[in-house]
């Protein structure tokens, strides 16, 4: 490839044409890059696992609905109980592997200390799923 040239005609005019030497050099050197890393990608470790089988546990919460009505009785799925009888089903539910939601419901007209009374009762026992149930609002 010549730089210059003894055709006075042409001499200032600009080079037309592409050098393709260094797109070839780049070429090369990543197909080289690609030959030598393309063994080292499909390596392989033979491995023999162990085959086991096991059944899916379902290990689901059980769901306690807890309600406190405006006069302050407590119900533990719909059945009246004492504050005595709560804190001993709070317990025995708290020993669970698997420990239940309370769902407490409380009524509007409720003193607070009978809720704070039953979070009480359950956060001695153990139990942190406490969840409050409400009605949702309805439009304006």
């Amino acid at each position: 490839m010549a730089f210059a040239s003894f055709d006075s005609r042409n001499g200032g005019a600009p080079m037309s044409e592409i050098n393709m030497v260094p797109l070839i050099d780049v070429m090369l050197v990543l197909l080289v890059i690609f030959i030598v890393t393309a063994p080292l990608l499909t390596q392989q470790v033979k491995l023999e696992l162990p085959k086991a089988s096991a059944q899916v546990t379902d290990l689901r919460p059980e769901k306690v609905e807890f309600a406190i009505d405006a006069a302050g009785t407590l119900y533990w799925n719909g059945e009246k109980v004492t504050r005595a009888e709560a804190a001993q089903r709070f317990a025995a539910a708290g020993k669970r592997p698997v420990q239940p939601e309370i769902h407490l419901k409380a009524d509007q007209g409720v003193a607070y200390r009978y809720v704070a009374q039953t979070l009480a009762d359950a956060s001695k026992a153990g139990l942190t799923k406490v969840g409050f149930i409400s009605d949702p609002e309805t439009g304006p």
